[in-house]
């Protein structure tokens, strides 16, 4: 069996590799979809999920998603998991041993923080976007410190345009070390799938800058908030939501089991099936 995640370019590429060898293939963080066809991420959900055996979906609005594509007719198990990146949040979160030094000091250094992520297409390529996204966050660090680890992106349109930054940039880190950024910061701002999701998972508001996320129940319940690359509604969910703490959250992603509840269908798929 061939095991896919996401909806990366690696994980089309893998999964139709299966495919022309005759593999089966699992696809876990199915059903997503952001009914935004300019994504290319957009593709790689829709075709992923088609060519999978498996469909490991986090949520049941992606399980509506597939019905609603007619994927109840294809040959195909749907299942619904919740999310296995809150089973390593949980895991990781507490190994706070791991972190690095750079990260550590920052954090004991900046005791009151704006975490910021800029990485998509949408966002780099559009210059007006980008502009406003860096001139909100620029506004914002007047009043709290804005720390954004850089994606290489990001990095080389802002130093070939000239962009003026404000705040405080920091080489990309780990996933343990964004863990702990996340969890000691005010709020999130980002345009990350993963990270509107794991700050929810640390109890913290979301500003998603985006105009739409496959993540609508964090929205729906108001734990995220699209404010696209508006440069005055980003700043004025900042001062709304700056240090307030999601309180009693329903499990909107599962119990941090999903691991084993994939282990135990894969299981079972490739003991009942001939390979």
């Amino acid at each position: 069996m061939m095991m896919v995640y996401g909806d990366t370019n690696s994980t089309l590429a893998g999964a139709l590799a299966a495919c022309k060898l005759r593999i089966p293939v699992a696809h876990i963080e199915s059903g997503l979809r952001s009914h935004n066809l300019l994504m290319p991420e957009e593709y790689n959900r829709m075709l992923t999920d088609r060519i999978a055996s498996l469909l490991f979906v986090p949520t049941q609005s992606g399980i509506q998603n597939l019905q609603a594509e007619g994927f109840s007719n294809f040959n195909c198990e749907i299942i619904l998991i919740g999310d296995g990146m809150l089973d390593a949040a949980l895991y990781f979160s507490k190994k706070p041993e791991l972190v690095s030094e750079g990260v550590r000091l920052l954090i004991e250094n900046t005791p009151e923080y704006v975490l910021a992520t800029i990485h998509r297409q949408e966002n780099t390529d559009d210059l007006t976007a980008l502009h406003n996204i860096i001139e909100a966050l620029n506004e914002i660090n007047l009043q709290k410190p804005v720390v954004l680890p850089l994606h290489p992106r990001t990095r080389k349109v802002l130093y070939q345009n000239k962009i003026r930054v404000d705040f405080k940039l920091i080489d990309p880190v780990g996933y343990i070390d964004m863990l702990q950024l996340i969890g000691k910061s005010g709020l999130v701002i980002t345009d990350s799938g993963g990270l509107q999701k794991e700050a929810f998972f640390m109890n913290k508001y979301c500003l998603t800058i985006r105009t739409e996320t496959e993540w609508v129940e964090l929205v729906n319940q108001g734990y995220n908030f699209i404010c696209g690359s508006d440069k005055v509604l980003i700043v004025e969910h900042f001062v709304k939501l700056f240090g307030r703490a999601i309180e009693d959250a329903p499990p909107l992603y599962g119990q941090g089991n999903s691991s084993e509840i994939i282990a135990e269908h894969i299981i079972s798929y490739l003991r009942n099936e001939k390979i």
